[in-house]
C-alpha cells in the first residue's frame, strides 16, 4: 500500500509475503514489489513465533552470501551459527549475531543439541545490511555482541534496545558500515514514542500489538512495515502493549541487486558468485559437509 498525500508523515505500508518451511512460517517485509530497501536494509524476515517439538530443531544447511552483512535477533529459542571463517557462536534470547559476507562467506544455522532435545519456541528477526560500494568486497568477518552490552532507553512506558545503530544519543557496539537504524522497541499501553528525524528513512515493523502515529489516520497492525516520510516528525501512540523493530539509515550510493543470498551493485558479480557456489568454490563450514544448492537460474533484480 502506498499512501498518496505528500503531507502525511506515513510514506508506505507493507504486508509481508509469507513463507511456509515446513517447521515454521517466514514473513519477509523486505524486499517487496513496492519497495526494495530502507536505508541500507534490503532483506527483512520475522520467523515464529512457532513451537519446535522436542527432538526436532531448525536446520538451515550451509549457504553462501556476498555484499551484505546479516544480523541475527532472537526475541526466544536458540540458534548455533558456523560458518566458513571458523566462528561457532551460539545465539540466545536479547543477543545479536553480526555476519559480515564482504567478498564472500558460507554459513550454517542450527539447533543445538541441548535445544534440541528439550524443543521450545522459536521467534526472531533476520535482516541483511547492503554494504557500501567500498565496502561490498571487505573481508569476511564475524561479531557477536551479548545483550547486556546493548545500549538501553527508557523513559515513561518506552523501553528500547538498540541493536545497531544510533539512537537518542546512544551508539550500538554492533559494528555497522553505513548510517544505521536498528532497535527492539516495547511499549506500554497508551505511551508515546518520538521517532527521531536524525535517519533519513525510518520504518517500524508491528511484532505485537497496535499503533497510531500522530498527523496519520487509521491504526497500524502485527506484522505491517510501516515506512515513514523522510523528514516528517513522527510519533508513534501505542493503542496497547506493542512492540516494534525500528529501522532505517541512510540510502546507500546507487542501486543494488539481489538474488538468492547475493547482493551487489553489478549483476556480473551477482553471477559470478552463483557460477562460484554451483561449482563448490567457496570455502566450506568446518565440520558440516551439507549445502544448500543453488536455485536454478541467477536473474538479479
Amino acid at each position: 500500500m502506498t499512501l498518496q498525500s505528500n503531507t502525511v508523515p506515513v510514506e508506505q505500508v507493507l504486508l509481508p509475503a509469507v513463507r511456509d518451511l515446513g517447521d515454521f512460517a517466514v514473513r519477509r517485509a523486505l524486499p517487496s514489489p513496492l519497495r526494495r530497501m530502507v536505508g541500507p536494509f534490503i532483506f527483512l524476515d520475522s520467523f515464529g513465533p512457532t513451537v519446535i517439538r522436542a527432538g526436532q530443531g531448525i536446520d538451515t544447511r550451509p549457504h553462501p552470501h556476498i555484499g551484505l552483512a546479516t544480523v541475527t535477533y532472537l526475541i526466544d529459542g536458540e540458534m548455533v551459527h558456523r560458518d566458513s571463517e571458523g566462528y561457532v557462536q551460539t545465539i540466545r534470547p536479547g543477543e545479536v549475531n553480526l555476519m559480515t559476507a564482504g567478498r564472500g562467506i558460507v554459513h550454517s544455522e542450527r539447533s543445538g543439541s541441548e535445544w534440541r532435545a528439550d524443543g521450545g519456541t522459536m521467534f526472531g528477526f533476520q535482516a541483511w545490511l547492503a554494504l557500501p560500494l567500498a565496502l561490498e568486497e571487505t573481508d569476511p568477518g564475524f561479531q557477536h555482541i551479548d545483550a547486556t552490552a546493548l545500549p538501553r532507553l527508557s523513559d515513561a512506558g518506552v523501553d528500547a534496545r538498540l541493536l545497531a545503530g544510533s539512537l537518542g544519543g546512544a551508539h550500538s557496539p554492533t559494528r555497522i558500515f553505513s548510517e544505521t537504524l536498528y532497535a527492539d522497541v516495547s511499549l506500554a499501553a497508551g505511551a508515546r514514542f518520538k521517532v527521531e528525524s536524525d535517519h533519513i528513512e525510518r520504518a517500524a515493523y508491528v511484532v505485537e500489538g497496535e499503533i497510531e502515529i500522530s498527523g496519520q489516520s487509521g491504526h497500524f497492525l502485527k506484522d505491517q512495515l510501516v515506512i515513514f516520510r523522510p523528514g516528517s516528525e513522527i510519533i508513534v501512540h501505542a493503542r496497547g502493549a506493542t512492540r516494534l523493530m525500528l529501522l532505517g539509515g541512510e540510502p546507500l550510493e546507487g542501486k543494488r541487486h539481489i538474488f538468492w543470498n547475493f547482493v551487489s551493485s553489478r549483476k556480473e558479480r551477482i553471477e559470478q558468485a552463483a557460477d562460484d557456489w554451483r561449482a563448490r568454490r567457496f570455502p566450506g563450514v568446518p565440520g558440516d559437509s551439507e549445502f544448500i544448492p543453488l536455485a536454478e537460474v541467477p536473474r538479479a533484480a
